[in-house]
């Protein structure tokens, strides 16, 4: 469960939630409502289906059920969806490291993932598993250290601070105004596509469902993933909460969008406790980096390259995800959006199309390649006309899987009574 939560918390958390309440409120936490019962689904609808059919890779799953075509295409989306989303979590680094330290910020890049590369080959996922479950201590510990700190940097009673936050609204938790297909922080719209999010993240994501695959059994799974949903919850509040302090701390100061917590770290903390907290934002990269390298390169070897099975060539392959992450992530340093908003609509672009083919799995029907394909592809498209619409990006998903699942029946309808006809 610990490793779940860990992987999923990337650098993104630590810089960009933060930055969300010190600029707005907590009205980001709707999502997290939703995350909790998109895991129900996954933890009741798909790990049964995981686990009955042992497979290694979840797309294993589709080429039995299908064939190495739909195993392929879906493997490939991943592939994709997983270097830009987590490119974007590896950018975020580059900002706490540089103000920190004030070494480059390609230099800060190469660094972390060079130290992440060597442990991610020599350990594997066993060891990833446990260093990812150590390092979400020391990132918890980091957080409660930055409030500590804030609260006696501020010099306030806690009941005088609540109290001004309050005032400020900053504590605002649900939000029913603003249109529900263009506000992503409107609550219907926020649960929606938090539910939806974490159904195909944790449910069709590669790197999430490799933590619960190596758990016992189902039960142990079902156990895992859900409560993975409440810690995240907790979590995020723990986060929001350092932001909405920053803000007391800093008299409303115009600080530079996702630099809150340098911010602190610069400004507030004791020396004593800078090296724990960056030590602390580095676990949360790390933990995303590693896991995504170990993931990318073991569905590229395991659904591209079969026979490719050697310690040597494993590493190898590691080696150009790790080069490929760190490319990649050079594209999204100048971003308009806070990072952890860019990581989630890259992520919902491609989910819906993903987790389509594991819904059809559960449908009792022969679909054809080219029926499943067509889908695939209006799911994509419905994701491009909700952007050129300015639809909110918490829509996509649904959106796509909605548009996809209605088109394959449609046509799986259609041929079935093509050839039923004398």
């Amino acid at each position: 469960m610990f490793s779940i939560v860990a992987t999923e918390t990337s650098v993104l958390t630590f810089i960009s939630i933060p930055g969300i309440a010190y600029r707005g409120d907590w009205t980001f936490l709707q999502l997290a409502f939703g995350y909790v019962f998109g895991r129900i689904l996954v933890s009741f609808l798909l790990i049964p289906l995981f686990f009955k059919h042992g497979v290694t890779s979840i797309y294993e799953l589709l080429e039995k059920k299908f064939n190495v075509v739909i195993q392929r295409v879906a493997s490939l989306t991943f592939l994709c969806t997983r270097i830009f989303a987590d490119a974007v979590r590896f950018a975020a680094i580059a900002i706490i490291v540089q103000s920190i330290t004030n070494l480059p910020i390609t230099f800060s890049i190469i660094i972390v993932a060079l130290v992440t590369f060597i442990y991610t080959v020599l350990g594997g996922l066993k060891t990833i598993i446990h260093i990812d479950a150590f390092q979400f201590f020391i990132y918890i510990i980091s957080a409660l250290i930055c409030i500590v700190s804030l609260f006696i940097y501020i010099d306030l009673p806690i009941k005088s601070v609540m109290l001004e936050l309050n005032n400020l609204n900053k504590f605002k938790l649900l939000d029913f105004s603003g249109d529900f297909f263009k506000n992503p922080f409107m609550f219907f719209s926020a649960f929606l596509g938090g539910t939806m999010l974490s159904f195909a993240s944790h449910g069709a994501d590669y790197m999430m469902v490799q933590r619960v695959l190596a758990t016992k059994n189902i039960k142990s799974a079902k156990k895992a993933m859900i409560g993975s949903g409440i810690f995240v919850f907790f979590q995020f509040t723990l986060f929001l909460f350092i932001g909405s302090l920053i803000y007391i701390a800093s008299s409303g100061l115009m600080i530079k969008k996702d630099h809150e917590m340098s911010y602190v770290i610069l400004n507030i903390l004791p020396i004593g406790f800078k090296g724990i907290v960056l030590a602390g934002v580095l676990s949360a990269a790390m933990s995303t980096l590693s896991s995504s390298i170990n993931s990318l390169s073991s569905s590229l070897i395991k659904d591209w390259l079969p026979n490719l099975n050697s310690v040597k060539s494993s590493r190898l392959v590691s080696f150009f995800w790790t080069i490929v992450l760190v490319f990649t992530a050079l594209i999204f340093q100048n971003s308009n959006d806070a990072f952890v908003i860019v990581g989630l609509k890259i992520a919902s672009f491609t989910y819906g199309s993903l987790l389509s083919f594991f819904i059809l799995t559960k449908l009792k029907y022969k679909f054809n390649t080219v029926v499943i394909l067509t889908g695939y592809l209006s799911g994509i498209l419905t994701v491009f006309y909700f952007v050129k619409h300015d639809i909110s990006w918490t829509f996509y998903i649904f959106g796509s899987v909605s548009i996809n699942i209605i088109i394959v029946l449609f046509l799986q309808t259609i041929k079935e009574t093509l050839l039923k006809e004398p």
